[in-house]
């Protein structure tokens, strides 16, 4: 953790975060102290696994429509799996790392991979120790005193050697005896420039090209007519040996029964599109009908440290707005 902060302060900071993103799932619960927020955040929990999924919702939208999948009802931890699936391929945890997903690490990691998991959330502002580090850090990298730096590495002298002359170049200083002679420098240089100066006058479509950015080079043509050239002569070599008896047939008549065959394939195709949509229909159907059965039975909304059903939710309001009219009736 950034600043030596302790693990109640961070858990604050964690809790404030999720106040700030609207999680419905901490609206209601009002703490106040940094030891309830600590449990909370770090201690296994339906609470805290609901928070977790609702994080990896907003990082990933696909997460939640596929939350109630069959095949993760038969397994107690298809949950966690996927949410650490989520984390591995963010890099921040390995897929196998349940006990981090589970609340059974240490309160330290945990809030650590909270925060990190807060960071991809769409629309998260970090927080402004973390903005006045960065401002800081980019301060110190352009100031003044850095500024021939920073010009020197962004135009240098000397290009940088590639790696495998800078090896090669190591690999004969390290083979280079002391009590050897050196050959002359000045000698070695002057036959490497001529030699360069000798490869770039064979190269001269290098230099036409630079000077006649816009306009073709006699060099560049000569290239592509020879290419067409070669070209040409291969698909004549092939006309020759291959297509020439194809080519020289009648071309074949056609049947007056195509249009029966064609229509009958058009007429299959329109059955196997509507085919699919009843197949699509009867699917979002069944989908639909297992969301509203799975919100009128299943307890999804917190009231008062528990959860509750639709049904029971909407009882609840309603007794409260009855007993709101009869008190302004009274």
């Amino acid at each position: 953790m950034a600043g030596g902060l302790t693990e109640n302060r961070v858990a604050h900071r964690v809790y404030d975060s999720l106040q700030a993103l609207s999680c419905p799932l901490v609206q209601d619960l009002y703490l106040q102290e940094d030891e309830s927020m600590l449990e909370l955040l770090c201690r296994p929990s339906v609470l805290r696994t609901d928070i977790l999924a609702w994080i990896c919702c907003r990082i990933n939208p696909k997460f939640g429509t596929s939350k109630g999948m069959p095949e993760e009802s038969k397994d107690p931890d298809g949950l966690e799996k996927k949410m650490a699936v989520i984390g591995q391929e963010l890099m921040l945890c390995k897929a196998d790392d349940l006990d981090l997903i589970k609340g059974k690490a240490s309160p330290q990691r945990q809030l650590q991979f909270l925060e990190q998991l807060f960071s991809f959330v769409p629309g998260f502002k970090t927080s402004a120790g973390n903005s006045t580090d960065v401002e800081g850090l980019l301060s110190q990298i352009f100031a003044a005193e850095n500024t021939p730096h920073l010009r020197q590495m962004l135009q240098p002298g000397l290009d940088p050697w590639p790696p495998h002359i800078e090896a090669l170049h190591e690999g004969q200083e390290s083979a280079h005896k002391p009590g050897e002679e050196l050959p002359d420098v000045s000698d070695l240089l002057q036959s490497r420039q001529t030699e360069l100066e000798q490869l770039q006058s064979k190269c001269d479509f290098l230099d036409s090209d630079e000077q006649n950015g816009g306009a073709f080079s006699p060099s560049s043509l000569r290239l592509a007519a020879g290419d067409l050239q070669q070209q040409m002569m291969t698909f004549s070599h092939l006309y020759e040996t291959d297509l020439r008896l194809y080519c020289s047939r009648d071309p074949p008549s056609f049947s007056t029964d195509a249009a029966v065959f064609q229509r009958v394939h058009q007429k299959l195709l329109a059955c196997n599109t509507e085919l699919e949509m009843q197949r699509e229909i009867t699917e979002a159907s069944g989908s639909v009908s297992e969301d509203v059965k799975r919100l009128q039975t299943q307890p999804r909304y917190w009231s008062r440290g528990e959860k509750h059903t639709l049904t029971d939710q909407l009882e609840e309001i309603s007794q409260r707005l009855g007993s709101i009219v009869s008190q302004l009736d009274t």
